[in-house]
């Protein structure tokens, strides 16, 4: 009847495996497994061998406890070591969906699942999203207990705790929270229990489905969760206090809490000297910068503000628009917009010619809208500066927020001025002030202020003087390191 059940309930699948033994004392037994989400070695040897062998075994017939036969073919008989009980049907199909092998016997209610999954898997690779010169080289993958192995490879404590969710009415997918007890805010880990357990739809695919559901607000460019392929970058987080969320069948494992300090650092930037990894922050918030304001201030300046300019510079800007027939704002925008596409036909085309295609399509449409008369040289250099420094920062979420914000303060700066540019910059600090991050502000430390966690913000002090965890997300165990005793 079960066997009929299942069968059904699967809708006579062809990869749904069922195998059926007599073994002693006349004891029925099925077997289930689907082929290709389990090791085969592992039936064969460890499940079905063992079986057979206690068939042969008749002078232990004696031994067998007659009234819980399946106990004893767990403690004594089968050789594997992840094995459970089960009894309900649908957690039964989980299972055995999930490449668990399960065993059922003749006239019991119950059944045995047995760990023996053995689907095909990505081997670990180097990250390529965040490539980095120094540092592990290693990077998540699509499994899910892989990418735990690589969190606990690292962090060597049994104050790492892991809990496992079932999130998806129809995909099942595990989604695991991890923390440091000792070190991670109780009051964060309920929130990001209590924002798992709100979600309620048909599948998770991605990371970005959990990240949607559990980010404190919805209207903003701005991300609010973490997300990153490197196992480095998330042990140093859950070594700040903060927790890791974990996605099986996704290689970005999303990081909470999140603030915008955290999306302009790498975790090369502790591997570095000091004075090294400030230069290169101050760079890149220099390159926020001008992916934000250059071209809202040259059409601003070019357009309302040319007294600005020194004489000879106007002359020049004057000169190569002469024969150009649209203002600057839409000749930069049609430029950023023409720049846009090419770097999404970069991505999506195939890497062979993908990266080809994008660095000759913008050379030989700049170099021939310049000499068409469709735009200055000047905005062409504009462009080409912007669009290098949006490489710059390091989280592509964050760079493609400000990349949105740009198209913004460009229409403000071709409306008003530079008055739209100020307008636009204090109602873009007002909302960034606004920002939570399961209840921490958004800007913090620099906004609230935070002195004391001051020394990895802007700037990264050296390691011996980094003798404090961030206070805001971290009430338990503040102090990282002891100070150092000079002699």
């Amino acid at each position: 009847m079960n066997i009929q059940t299942i069968h059904n309930a699967l809708g006579g699948s062809p990869d749904l495996i069922i195998r059926h033994m007599v073994l002693i004392n006349e004891w029925q037994i099925a077997l289930f497994y689907m082929n290709g989400l389990t090791d085969i070695e592992m039936i064969q040897s460890d499940i079905i061998g063992s079986l057979i062998d206690l068939k042969k075994l008749n002078t232990e017939f004696d031994l067998i406890d007659e009234d819980n036969p399946l106990a004893y073919l767990k403690e004594q008989t089968l050789s594997v070591g992840d094995i459970g009980s089960i009894q309900e049907l649908s957690s039964l199909l989980t299972h055995l969906l999930s490449g668990d092998a399960i065993l059922l016997m003749d006239g019991y209610a119950e059944g045995l699942r047995i760990g023996v999954t053995g689907r095909e898997e990505r081997s670990i690779s180097e990250p390529t999203s965040q490539p980095s010169i120094r540092g592990p080289m290693d990077a998540f993958t699509e499994n899910i207990k892989t990418n735990i192995s690589l969190i606990r490879r690292r962090i060597k404590n049994p104050h790492l705790w892991l809990e496992v969710h079932e999130i998806g009415e129809v995909t099942k997918t595990s989604v695991a929270i991890m923390y440091i007890s000792q070190i991670a805010d109780d009051h964060i880990i309920r929130e990001a229990r209590h924002r798992l357990s709100q979600i309620n739809i048909d599948g998770i695919l991605e990371s970005g489905y959990i990240e949607e559901f559990i980010q404190d607000k919805s209207f903003t460019p701005f991300p609010t969760v973490y997300n990153t392929e490197r196992p480095d970058t998330i042990a140093a987080g859950l070594l700040e206090g903060r927790i890791a969320i974990l996605i099986d069948g996704t290689p970005f494992v999303l990081l909470v809490p999140a603030l915008f300090v955290h999306f302009m650092q790498t975790s090369e930037d502790y591997y570095q000297r000091a004075d090294i990894s400030t230069l290169i922050r101050v760079i890149r918030y220099l390159s926020f910068l001008i992916v934000l304001l250059v071209p809202s201030m040259y059409i601003a300046i070019t357009t309302y503000h040319q007294e600005m300019l020194p004489t000879n510079l106007l002359l020049n800007l004057a000169a190569q628009r002469e024969g150009v027939p649209f203002p600057a704002f839409i000749e930069a925008l049609l430029m950023e917009i023409i720049y846009e596409i090419l770097r999404e036909a970069g991505i999506r085309m195939p890497r062979t010619v993908g990266q080809a295609v994008s660095i000759v399509g913008t050379l030989v449409i700049g170099q021939s809208a310049v000499e068409a008369g469709i735009i200055s040289a000047a905005v062409v250099i504009i462009v080409s500066i912007t669009a290098i420094s949006s490489y710059v920062i390091p989280a592509n979420a964050m760079s493609i927020s400000v990349r949105m914000i740009r198209f913004v303060l460009m229409g403000l700066a071709a409306s008003f001025g530079l008055f739209g540019i100020l307008s636009g910059i204090i109602i873009l600090a007002l909302h960034l002030n606004s920002l939570r991050s399961f209840g921490i502000p958004y800007m913090s430390p620099l906004a609230p202020i935070v002195f004391e966690d001051q020394k990895d913000t802007l700037f990264r002090l050296a390691w011996p003087r980094m003798i404090t965890r961030p206070r805001l997300f971290n009430q338990k165990d503040k102090v990282r390191q002891h100070a150092p005793k000079h002699k």
